[in-house]
């Protein structure tokens, strides 16, 4: 099992406040799911998908999904003044989480895109695998840039609707 990080002063030691704690709203939820199945890694397209986020709501779940290490950035290679946002291992894991909440969600509620309702209820497993292995193709190596040289830690001060 992969060494945890020391955690932040929770409310309880309770392992469901701190999920709560870390992905307890909306927006973060939204913005991984739309890493995880619609391949989105920039902040431009987080802004176009169609729940509508804010720039400043943006920017500063960016910055706590990268302080709780569920994504990370590289520079963009065609634009180096741009951030590339990635999931890391940490951040692939919820896949099975979000799976399931999708799955709650068209039971208990009318929702729609139930193309993806019925090609998870087929065969959840293989949904997952095949969202673990998109991330794998895409994060072949999350620490290094394209050059394969070991890129810097990211700052997280360039996250927002200024930066590139």
């Amino acid at each position: 099992m992969p060494k945890k990080k020391a955690s932040p002063k929770r409310r309880s030691g309770c392992p469901l406040n701190a999920s709560v704690e870390i992905l307890g709203d909306r927006w973060s939820l939204l913005i991984i799911r739309d890493m995880m199945l619609r391949g989105f890694h920039s902040y431009k397209e987080f802004l176009e998908s169609y729940e509508g986020i804010a720039t400043n709501i943006l920017a500063d779940r960016l910055r706590k999904l990268i302080a709780h290490g569920i994504i990370t950035t590289k520079l963009d290679p065609s634009d180096g003044r741009k951030l590339i946002y990635l999931l890391t291992a940490k951040g692939i894991d919820l896949a099975p989480v979000l799976t399931e909440m999708v799955l709650w969600a068209a039971g208990h509620e009318d929702t729609g895109n139930q193309a993806l309702v019925r090609q998870i209820q087929m065969d959840k497993e293989q949904f997952i695998t095949g969202v673990r292995q998109r991330w794998a193709e895409t994060n072949r190596a999350p620490d290094r840039n394209f050059q394969g040289k070991l890129r810097p830690s990211p700052d997280i001060r360039r996250v927002g609707p200024g930066s590139p």
